[in-house]
């Protein structure tokens, strides 16, 4: 497995791989079973012949003044051997000062997907997603990528992204990893508290009450957000929702009469530590 950790020795990498095919999990390190399964995705998709990338990389640009950039947590030795055991064959792990100039002056904005769930509470981090993730895209030479749907709004604009700049890059959305209880496997999650833990799972609980209420009859998208708020508030007291919005799965948009997948997004503040989940109805 190499390590890299600079732009000229991936360029060479890449440049002796030319030709097989090479599959991306972008990270931001912290890995956990659900990075583990995407590489695990990643390597079925490569098969035997071709190579996984996964790069690990806090990027700086996603996170807003006053989040938690600092303090995310950075376990590189331990990411090296989840990689390692998951069939990683490159590893991309660069400085900050590697990928950006300290005189940078060009973003990528998204002016639509962005503007609504987390984009409405974290202006400018999808700028920072769009940025870092056309950068590797350009960088490793990959055919695929593969995301998690748990990130629900951001694979939906990578895709708008990769359509829009036409990347040459096929997309996968891998299914959300859980723990037992139910809640969403993520880096964040061991900032909570044992009593924020336990509550957590309140978030899965109550998105799959309204997927049987949808599957009982229930359309009104309002009523399933209210639904799912009032279960959060009994269930999870110390949580402070930050939103709660059934939409279109595609656009992101409210949901109307053309829409054929729907989506309802969450977003919970416990203490400072903000968990994210969703769930498609069909």
């Amino acid at each position: 497995m190499n390590v890299i950790n600079n732009i000229r020795q991936l360029r060479s990498w890449s440049t002796i791989n030319k030709g097989t095919r090479c599959v991306l999990v972008p990270t931001m390190g912290a890995l956990h079973e659900g990075h583990a399964a995407l590489i695990r995705a990643a390597r079925e998709i490569a098969g035997q012949n071709g190579n996984v990338a996964v790069s690990i990389f806090v990027n700086p640009l996603q996170f807003g003044p006053g989040e938690d950039f600092s303090k995310y947590p950075r376990t590189l030795i331990e990411d090296l051997g989840i990689c390692r055991d998951n069939g990683a064959d490159m590893i991309f792990a660069p400085k900050a000062e590697e990928l950006y100039p300290t005189d940078r002056s060009i973003l990528l904005q998204e002016t639509s997907l962005s503007q609504l769930l987390c984009g409405a509470s974290r202006p400018g981090h999808f700028e920072g997603v769009c940025t870092i993730v056309a950068k590797l895209f350009n960088l490793v030479q990959c055919d695929d990528a593969v995301f998690g749907k748990k990130d629900y709004q951001q694979f939906a604009i990578i895709r708008r992204l990769v359509r829009d700049l036409d990347f040459n890059v096929v997309l996968h959305a891998i299914d959300t990893m859980r723990e037992e209880d139910g809640l969403a496997m993520s880096s964040r999650n061991r900032y909570l508290s044992p009593e924020e833990r336990a509550e957590a799972p309140a978030l899965r609980a109550a998105l799959v009450a309204a997927r049987t209420s949808w599957k009982n009859g229930e359309r009104d998208p309002k009523a399933l957000e209210r639904l799912i708020t009032q279960q959060i508030q009994e269930k999870a007291p110390s949580g402070r929702i930050d939103y709660v919005a059934a939409a279109d799965a595609t656009t992101l948009q409210p949901v109307s009469a053309t829409t054929e997948l729907v989506v309802i997004a969450v977003a919970v503040f416990f203490g400072t530590t903000r968990l994210i989940d969703n769930i498609e109805l069909k």
